[in-house]
């Protein structure tokens, strides 16, 4: 037992945390995390056959399973994986009826498959790659601006509260101001067009956000009073508040989840996505799709990158048993190693991107410190595959509590840390924060960031460089003057002109 410990990375004493401490972390980021397994086949099959829906199925809770254990034992590190939001959808979209709307040209499940394959493979090959002794990733990261590497962990922190906030339906959808707080005098169902003054407002009940709101403050409560597994407390306790509010769904127990069945199908039946990009190889890509193509899989290797990264850096910066004093988490090239080779196990098995979920941060949030924290978040996923209906019991407004609590701590631990020393560093880290909350993506919060601090920083340099000059001649015969340094790393240059690409350069050609 001490060797296979060891092999988790699990040290007490180092690691400051205990067995019960990682495994409990390992069941909380779970519980904040098994929605995907609903989700992500709803996603992807929105606008397909939905004959695929057990395939996908399977394919997420395997795909979820082999890339937190790949965590759990090459990185050693309390991350998990599961199907990526976001680049599902986009997924989604390639295969969907209306795709031709949108692409230009509507792709088979083979071929969007085949995509994500391709931007697997490319990621895996930036992650083993090295230059002077670090791989291409690695480089990336150290050559980020610290003004947009320090506003990541905060903007992650907002960033993962205000999923919980929606999840809850305490923020919901506004007609006039974008978003709005939910009207917590209305305990109805949700209400589209009341045909009042407030008709472009969607209310959605009350009782889902009163619910999270219970959650979140049995938390915290419980977090004052250093009761151990919080979270997790808050979690199950909203879920009991949640019977009578009639939020939480007992019924879902009565349903079957015919798992061999489907289980054996996956492998061998007709509607399986499993290995279906082997298609692509016999039908190719459409006509007139190249440059949709090529645009598809660069955007795709863009999301899967920097989101990893954000992620990461979301979760274990500024915790030193997690990360160095840069907020570098430790064992960072396994850990993008583990992330490559998942989004290629992904496609191969038959699911979207798979990625470092953010919602990881609700596990370290809970003393997770060690690979066991993810053997045991795999191990979580491997039983729902047998139990769908048991952990679909726990509805989303019990997990929205721990997401938002989440937010807390990462907000709490990490806010000191923003670089706000001058003008332009405040600005970067300011933009970074707020359109990865706004937008709904780390990937478009870090790629404003980026180009704003190099844009700004450039031009600041240009004109330090003319001030420069004409003090250098109006000084005195051996008076020394410091010439401006330049600001902005090679790295740093290059990928903001990636993201200059990924923000200006059209998807669909």
């Amino acid at each position: 037992m001490k060797k296979f410990a060891k092999l988790l990375g699990f040290d007490p004493v180092e690691k400051q945390t205990s067995v019960k401490t990682e495994i409990v972390a390992g069941i909380v980021t779970f519980l904040a995390m098994a929605y995907i397994l609903t989700v992500n086949p709803a996603q992807i099959l929105v606008g397909a056959d939905k004959a695929y829906w057990p395939s996908v199925f399977i394919a997420t809770a395997l795909g979820a399973i082999i890339g937190t254990l790949l965590m759990a034992f090459v990185a050693k590190m309390p991350l998990a994986q599961a199907s990526g939001m976001g680049l599902n959808s986009m997924l989604g979209g390639l295969i969907a009826l209306w795709a031709a709307d949108t692409y230009g040209v509507r792709f088979t499940i083979g071929q969007a498959y085949l995509m994500v394959l391709i931007s697997g493979i490319i990621f895996l090959a930036l992650s083993l790659i090295k230059i002077k002794g670090k791989t291409f990733r690695e480089l990336v990261f150290d050559g980020m601006p610290v003004a947009v590497r320090s506003a990541i962990s905060v903007g992650i922190g907002l960033f993962i509260a205000y999923i919980g906030f929606q999840n809850a339906g305490i923020i919901v959808h506004n007609g006039y101001t974008q978003v709005g707080f939910v009207n917590l005098s209305f305990w109805g169902d949700q209400v589209v067009n009341a045909g009042t003054a407030n008709d472009a407002v969607v209310y959605a009940a009350a009782k889902t956000a009163v619910v999270a709101l219970i959650g979140l403050f049995l938390i915290a409560i419980l977090d004052k009073l250093k009761v151990k597994g919080s979270i997790i407390f808050g979690i199950l306790g909203a879920t009991i508040v949640g019977i009578p509010f009639g939020v939480t769904d007992l019924s879902v127990l009565k349903t079957g989840w015919k798992f061999w069945e489907n289980f054996a199908n996956f492998f061998t039946g007709e509607n399986t996505v499993f290995l279906s990009f082997t298609d692509a190889f016999k039908t190719g890509f459409p006509e007139g799709s190249v440059f949709t193509v090529i645009m598809v899989i660069i955007t795709m290797c863009m999301i899967d990158m920097f989101d990893t990264m954000g992620t990461i850096v979301g979760c274990c910066g500024g915790n030193r048993i997690l990360s160095d004093e840069n907020n570098k988490p430790h064992n960072y090239g396994q850990i993008m190693i583990c992330d490559a080779v998942a989004t290629c196990t992904g496609a191969v098995l038959g699911t979207s991107t798979v990625t470092t979920f953010v919602e990881s941060g609700a596990g370290v949030s809970a003393g997770g410190r060690t690979g066991l924290t993810a053997f045991t978040t795999a191990c979580m996923f491997f039983l729902a595959m047998f139990a769908m209906p048991l952990f679909q019991v726990i509805p989303s407004a019990a997990t929205a509590s721990a997401l938002i609590y989440v937010g807390v701590l990462m907000m709490k631990n990490n806010v000191k840390g923003v670089d706000f020393s001058n003008a332009i560093n405040a600005t970067a880290a300011f933009l970074t924060i707020v359109v990865m909350v706004l937008s709904y993506s780390i990937t478009k919060g870090i790629g404003i960031g980026m180009i704003s601090y190099t844009v700004m920083a450039a031009i600041a340099y240009v004109i330090d460089i003319i001030k420069y000059s004409a003090q250098k001649k109006k000084a005195a015969e051996g008076e020394e003057i410091e010439k401006p340094k330049w600001p902005v790393s090679i790295v740093a240059i290059v990928v903001t002109v990636l993201f200059l690409a990924y923000f200006f350069v059209p998807v669909a050609l």
